[in-house]
């Protein structure tokens, strides 16, 4: 576990900086993230490697893991304000630390997650598609926004997804890292692996360490049908590639549009666009899951005036 001292006595931090790895990682590329993002002042950088080899196999230790290293750091130093941020599966890890730890919430000055698949993991869904428990895809493929906007409708929180890829960072989709409450934000041309040490990741950080701020849920006719898509058992976030092949089956006053396509394997994907023809979501279900997807679709074209 790394823990890290800049410009200051081990008994005076300013801040506590808990930096988590994800999937296949160790605390190694995100401690120095940490490291370069806080330099020149007073923090305490806690990196902990949970074992890249664990990382494979369940999630349940790594949270009680990383849960006995953030109770004991943060008794040491239990008047310290905290510092979250995590990298892909580590953003996931301390979502489910805080939920269980709601004690804590009051003390954490900011909530930083880079790349991680809150919505549930799309690949991870593919690859345990039943959730019998392959691996950790069963974990990954979990949705947790309910869990996530009711974190941060309390703690400042901040979302970081890149697009490299229509709608991917190429492992994990833009959509899978957008909740209610949180602030959000979209950077191109960065891979996921890469959001961990990327120096164009560092001023994001450091400017929203400056002015941490709660987020608001959107209101408008798009966000109203992203969530009502999104409550669709089975729904998994999709990329963008097809909405240039989807049928527009709807349009509303304010130019939102929703779209259908379905794939050769006769997997149904739904859309939600702008006046500029822009794919605001994406999302499919498998066939098990139709029947909950025409029910929304019929609900959302009830809107059109």
């Amino acid at each position: 576990m790394m823990r890290s001292i800049t410009s200051m006595t081990d008994d005076n931090p300013q801040f506590l900086l808990f930096a988590q790895h994800g999937w296949a990682d160790t605390g190694k590329a995100i401690g120095k993230l940490a490291q370069i993002a806080t330099a020149n002042s007073s923090t305490l950088i806690i990196a902990p490697s949970l074992g890249l080899i664990k990382t494979f196999i369940r999630i349940e230790p790594l949270i009680k893991r990383l849960e006995q290293i953030a109770t004991q750091v943060i008794n040491n130093y239990p008047h310290v304000p905290i510092k979250i941020m995590g990298h892909s599966m580590g953003g996931l890890l301390w979502l489910e630390v805080l939920n269980r730890n709601p004690q804590w919430w009051h003390k954490v000055h900011s909530l930083i997650l880079l790349g991680s698949p809150v919505g549930g993991s799309n690949i991870a869904r593919i690859i345990d598609p039943l959730g019998i428990g392959v691996g950790t895809a069963r974990d990954l493929g979990k949705n947790r926004r309910d869990l996530a906007e009711r974190i941060a409708q309390q703690i400042p929180t901040l979302s970081v997804a890149s697009d490299i890829d229509l709608g991917s960072d190429g492992l994990v989709t833009v959509e899978n890292t957008k909740f209610a409450y949180a602030n959000w934000l979209l950077i191109l041309g960065v891979q996921h692996d890469a959001m961990r040490y990327h120096a164009d990741i560092i001023p994001i950080i450091q400017e929203f360490w400056k002015n941490p701020q709660l987020g608001l849920p959107a209101e408008d006719n798009a966000s109203q049908f992203i969530k009502r898509l999104r409550s669709v058992p089975g729904m998994t976030d999709a990329g963008y590639h097809n909405f240039g092949r989807s049928q527009i089956i709807a349009s509303f006053a304010d130019g939102t549009t929703l779209h259908t396509w379905n794939n050769l394997l006769g997997i149904n994907h739904v859309y939600i666009g702008n006046s500029r023809k822009e794919c605001l979501y994406a999302g499919y279900v498998g066939s098990i899951h139709n029947f909950g997807l025409r029910q929304a679709v019929k609900e959302i074209q009830q809107y059109i005036s």
